[in-house]
C-alpha cells in the first residue's frame, strides 16, 4: 500500500505522520514544490499548476490514494486535481475542521493564512457548517513561513500577534492551514498565556489520514501491526527525489517519519 501527499512545503507532515500511525506500513511519497512556494500568494490558475505538476510527481510512483494536504490547493486545484487523476487514483483534499470546533459549542476562531482569511472560501465552509455560532476570523500573516523554515522567533512572534487578536472568549481554534499543526502546542501556550482559558485546537491532519484509508477501502491497524513493518518514505523536491529536507527534523512528525522509516 502507497499513499501519496502534496503541500507547497512541510504542511504534509502532519497528515503524513497521522498515516503513518493509522498504517505504519503503508509506504509515503511526500511531493513538496519548494521551487514554487508559496503557493498562498499565487492566483488561482497558478495554484492549480503547481499543484497539479507536484501531484503528476507522486502519481508516476503509482500510489493508491492522493492527499491534498494543502487548504489552497484543496481550494483552487481539487476539480483539476481530480479530472487528471480520478478513477485510478482517489484524490483526498483538506478541509478546516469548522464542523466540529462549531458543534463543541461556544465562540470559535478560525487562524488562517490572510489569503484564506476573509475569502468566498472560507465564508461558505462557516455558513455551511458553523451557521449561528460565534466565529472570529484570525489572519496569521507570517506564519505558514515562519514554520516552512522552522524559524523560532519568526514562528514566535507570529503566533504572539495572532494570539492577540483572538478573543479571549473563545473556546476551540481551528487551524486553517496545516503548516499550523506543527506548531500547535506553542499556539496553545500563547493563547494561555494571552490570558484565555484552556480550548480545544482542531487540525485537520487525523480526519484526512483516515478519508484517504477510507477511499481505498483499508481500516486503520494502528502502531501495533502483527509483523511489525515499517513502510519507506520516498521525498519529492518540486519532482526530485530528495532527502526529507532538514527543516522537517525541527518537528516531531518529521523526526518520526524519519526514525521509523527507510527513506528511499
Amino acid at each position: 500500500m502507497k499513499i501519496a501527499l502534496v503541500d507547497s512545503g512541510l504542511g504534509l507532515l502532519p497528515a503524513a505522520a497521522a498515516v503513518r500511525r493509522l498504517r505504519p506500513e503503508a509506504d509515503l511519497v511526500l511531493s513538496c514544490d519548494p521551487d514554487g512556494m508559496p503557493w498562498g500568494p499565487r492566483a488561482p490558475h497558478d495554484v492549480s499548476a503547481h499543484a497539479v505538476a507536484a501531484a503528476e510527481a507522486a502519481a508516476a510512483l503509482q500510489p493508491d490514494v492522493l492527499i491534498v494536504a494543502c487548504n489552497t490547493a484543496s481550494v483552487h486545484a481539487l476539480p483539476a486535481l481530480r479530472a487528471r487523476l480520478e478513477p485510478a487514483l482517489p484524490v483526498v483534499g483538506t478541509v478546516p475542521a469548522i464542523k466540529p470546533a462549531a458543534a463543541g459549542g461556544g465562540p470559535i476562531t478560525i487562524w488562517a493564512t490572510p489569503a484564506t482569511t476573509g475569502s468566498a472560501y472560507q465564508r461558505r465552509l462557516i455558513a455551511d457548517f458553523a451557521a449561528g455560532a460565534d466565529v472570529t476570523e484570525v489572519p496569521c500573516p507570517g506564519l505558514a513561513e515562519a514554520v516552512q523554515h522552522a524559524d523560532e522567533s519568526a514562528v514566535s512572534a507570529a503566533v504572539a500577534a495572532a494570539a492577540e487578536r483572538t478573543p479571549t472568549d473563545v473556546r476551540a481554534v481551528v487551524l486553517g492551514c496545516t503548516h499550523y499543526e506543527l506548531v500547535a502546542e506553542r499556539i496553545r501556550g500563547a493563547l494561555q498565556r494571552a490570558g484565555l482559558p484552556p480550548l480545544v485546537m482542531h487540525g485537520s491532519a487525523g480526519a484526512v489520514a483516515a478519508q484517504a484509508l477510507r477511499r481505498i477501502g483499508v481500516q486503520p491497524t494502528g502502531p501495533d501491526t502483527a509483523a511489525g513493518e515499517i513502510g519507506g518514505l520516498t521525498v519529492l523536491l518540486s519532482g526530485r527525489e530528495a532527502p526529507l529536507p532538514a527543516e522537517a527534523l525541527a518537528y516531531p512528525e518529521g523526526r518520526h517519519l524519519t526514525a521509523a522509516s527507510p527513506v528511499r
